[in-house]
């Protein structure tokens, strides 16, 4: 077993996730993890998530208000850094072996794991949970310590215990993506991402102090802008800095020192990230969609492709035959 990813840190590359949807889930907690990361990378100045749907078969998920999401089935997906399984409240009638295998698969690669509503009963299930903390609805906290004696209930909104989190319900979901958020994007635009939800700030993590001034962010930012308008054809480095009258050097130090990137690699991750979309939301041939990202070959496109997303834009256009992502 690998050792597990801590997705609670600061990291300028977008946390590769997947969406693991039950039937019959609640359209609010499945709506609770997918909004605040699409609230997320339309905010940041980077791509801050990318994720997948994931299905326990092949058959699109009905969800409580019997809209269908399509997805990758859980016996064929990779890798990912962080899982999150949403299912309705106790609905253990879907802890069968092949699901829980799965789930102890993925677990085994070095994946977060997380929990909404009865998607932490299933970790629990698994044996994922044992030695952490759960944090179950308070009318079934009882069931579910006689269950599951090896792990500890929390009675906070949500409970980050190890790399395995669980929340129950909408609004516990929003304060633990806000959370995630807040280690890895920094408090200020957790709160930011709050705001947009109308989220009581209280239930978010407390502020870190702000260690880049005003100006530096903005430098960062201007610089996004201008690479997000030019992925076709990248712009070099030195034409970036003097469009927004700086040095190189100094572009390259407040990449650095707010990202902890280099603005050569955000640049590629915005291209890639844009190449990600357009493989999975249109028709465009690949040559094209290197085209419009930039690349000046289809090989140094399909190596870029592959070693940011883990398969082949080709592997990752059959696995998807509808868009289900942001």
């Amino acid at each position: 077993m690998k050792s597990a990813t801590n997705i609670l840190q600061p990291e300028p590359r977008a946390l590769k996730t997947a969406v693991l949807v039950l039937d019959e889930c609640s359209t609010l907690s499945f709506a609770s993890v997918v909004d605040p990361m699409r609230a997320a990378n339309r905010l940041a100045d980077r791509p801050a998530f990318d994720w997948d749907y994931v299905t326990a078969a092949a058959d699109p998920v009905r969800l409580s208000s019997a809209l269908l999401v399509p997805g990758i089935p859980l016996a064929t997906l990779g890798h990912c850094e962080f899982m999150i399984v949403i299912d309705g409240p106790r609905s253990t009638g879907h802890a069968t072996p092949a699901l829980l295998n799965g789930l102890r698969r993925i677990a085994a690669t070095g994946a977060a794991m997380a929990g909404i509503d009865g998607g932490q009963w299933l970790l629990a299930e698994a044996g994922l949970l044992d030695g952490n903390s759960a944090s179950p609805r308070p009318e079934e906290c009882a069931r579910f310590a006689d269950r599951f004696p090896n792990v500890t209930l929390s009675d906070g909104r949500f409970t980050a215990s190890g790399h395995r989190l669980t929340a129950s319900g909408a609004v516990p979901t929003i304060d633990m993506m806000l959370h995630i958020m807040s280690a890895r994007l920094g408090a200020g635009f957790a709160a930011q991402i709050a705001g947009l939800f109308a989220q009581d700030t209280a239930a978010a993590p407390p502020k870190a102090p702000i260690t880049a001034p005003h100006r530096h962010a903005s430098l960062t930012e201007q610089a996004n802008t201008l690479m997000a308008a030019a992925l076709d054809d990248p712009m070099p480095l030195v034409d970036i800095a003097e469009t927004l009258g700086t040095s190189p050097r100094t572009l390259q130090q407040q990449f650095r020192l707010r990202l902890n990137t280099t603005p050569q690699d955000h640049y590629l991750q915005l291209r890639l990230a844009e190449a990600r979309r357009l493989v999975t939301d249109t028709d465009m041939s690949l040559m094209d969609v290197a085209t419009a990202t930039g690349f000046a070959s289809q090989s140094s496109f399909a190596r870029a492709f592959r070693t940011a997303h883990g398969l082949s834009a080709r592997d990752l256009r059959q696995e998807r035959s509808l868009p289900t992502r942001h």
